[in-house]
């Protein structure tokens, strides 16, 4: 039985891996697809990257929290942290969103902000071909939503690609005292 070295044995390991890899997609092929997470508001559709929500959440219970704006719902506790839920139907001037049981949190974990985002409805992670990206805004848009929007895919419906670090760094969303 022959002994190896740890850098043999890294040399090993890495020579099979890159014998598995071969049969794998390439890299250009696997860039042909964008998926995001989908979600409603009032009747917009958007989808949000991947990489700018941490989790998706049932509605939690939250406490209210006297002198904030009026679309901020409260304070959630989720799993020992404090998570400010923000209404984003009513942040973009629509009113309360619906009440129902399809209501969704987005969460939002980016650099010093951690908040919840509540949506009317949260459709699952959604698949687009790039070919369809189109880089302005879909029509008709929710006038508000219009500086956090990147461009929208077409397929049976326009998705307005909503970025939420875009929104974590606009000034009116971090204002919430009256």
């Amino acid at each position: 039985m022959t002994t190896l070295t740890a850098f043999e044995l890294l040399l090993d390991i890495d020579h099979r891996c890159r014998l598995l890899a071969a049969d794998q997609p390439s890299q250009q092929a696997r860039q042909q697809h964008w998926s995001g997470i989908g979600f409603r508001i009032v009747e917009q559709w958007f989808v949000a990257p991947m990489g700018e929500v941490a989790e998706v959440l049932h509605e939690p219970r939250s406490s209210r929290v006297p002198g904030v704006q009026p679309w901020v719902c409260g304070v959630a506790n989720l799993r020992g942290r404090l998570l400010p839920v923000m209404d984003l139907s009513s942040f973009f001037g629509l009113g309360a969103a619906a009440s129902g049981k399809h209501r969704r949190v987005l969460v939002l974990d980016h650099e010093a902000l951690f908040a919840g985002l509540l949506v009317d409805e949260v459709l699952g992670l959604q698949h687009f071909n790039l070919d369809s990206l189109d880089l302005a805004p879909p029509q008709p848009l929710i006038p508000a939503a219009a500086p956090f929007v990147q461009g929208h895919f077409a397929r049976e419906r326009n998705w307005a690609i909503f970025s939420p670090f875009a929104l974590a760094q606009a000034p009116g969303f971090l204002d919430v005292a009256l």
